[in-house]
């Protein structure tokens, strides 16, 4: 069964932290993959300590959003993380949303995204 936007809020724990091993499970990628994903190193996403600190949250976080934003046109989480990573943007010189993420860009595909759910041209 393909995941919803809705079963990307569950990689939340209690404490509204991304748990990296949710995350990866649902993306059906390892932590080492997810962390090449993000932009993050492998303790980031592996080690307690450096999964929880805020900057590599925030990168999660943008990661669940973007791929949450796509999940309505592309119709499941896995067609979503496939675009994310493979899918250049001409708006943005043919790079990913991958990519962007990585150069500290997330604010844009996110305003990209926004463009596109309002009708708007990419």
């Amino acid at each position: 069964m393909a995941a919803t936007a809705e079963q990307l809020t569950d990689i939340l724990s209690d404490a509204g932290v991304v748990e990296t091993d949710r995350l990866a499970e649902l993306l059906h990628v390892t932590k080492g993959e997810l962390a090449r994903a993000t932009g993050l190193s492998r303790d980031a996403v592996s080690k307690r300590a450096r999964a929880e600190s805020p900057k590599t949250q925030q990168r999660l976080r943008d990661t669940v959003d973007i791929i949450s934003r796509a999940v309505p046109w592309t119709g499941s989480t896995a067609r979503a993380f496939a675009w994310f990573r493979s899918q250049p943007l001409p708006s943005f010189g043919d790079k990913t949303a991958e990519d962007l993420l990585k150069e500290g860009r997330a604010r844009a595909v996110k305003d990209y995204l926004s463009r596109i759910a309002d009708g708007g041209y990419a």
